[in-house]
């Protein structure tokens, strides 16, 4: 039987689609700075150097959330609240996982970084 809790079903997809990702970006990162494949912002785009560095750790980070994503997915078991705030929280968790991997990666590279490298 297919669950149907938003609650479940938006984190669990989103946390394992972050996870293939980030285990295939993390085995198979992309060589060259590149417009298709891999992190891509101003800031991981400015060098070779800063590109190899942001490949493995938005993908080491991508794991993490994708991991944290499918957890909270089990509390949609546990709480079922109704349809329309299920679809707000499992969408707020999702978003919330993706801004955290967005700030927290480019976070590390300006760390990393000088402005000049």
């Amino acid at each position: 039987m297919i669950p149907d809790n938003p609650l479940i079903i938006i984190p669990l997809s989103s946390g394992i689609i972050f996870l293939i990702v980030g285990l295939y970006t993390l085995y198979y990162p992309p060589k060259k700075i590149n417009d298709l494949y891999g992190y891509r912002t101003a800031a991981s785009m400015k060098n070779q150097k800063r590109w190899d560095f942001a490949q493995v750790y938005a993908s080491k980070a991508m794991i993490k959330v994708g991991l944290i994503l499918c957890c909270i997915a089990a509390l949609g078991l546990m709480y079922q609240p109704n349809g329309t705030l299920a679809m707000i929280l499992g969408l707020g968790f999702m978003l919330i996982g993706v801004f955290y991997l967005f700030f927290k990666v480019e976070r590390k590279i300006k760390s990393e970084f000088s402005k000049n490298d």
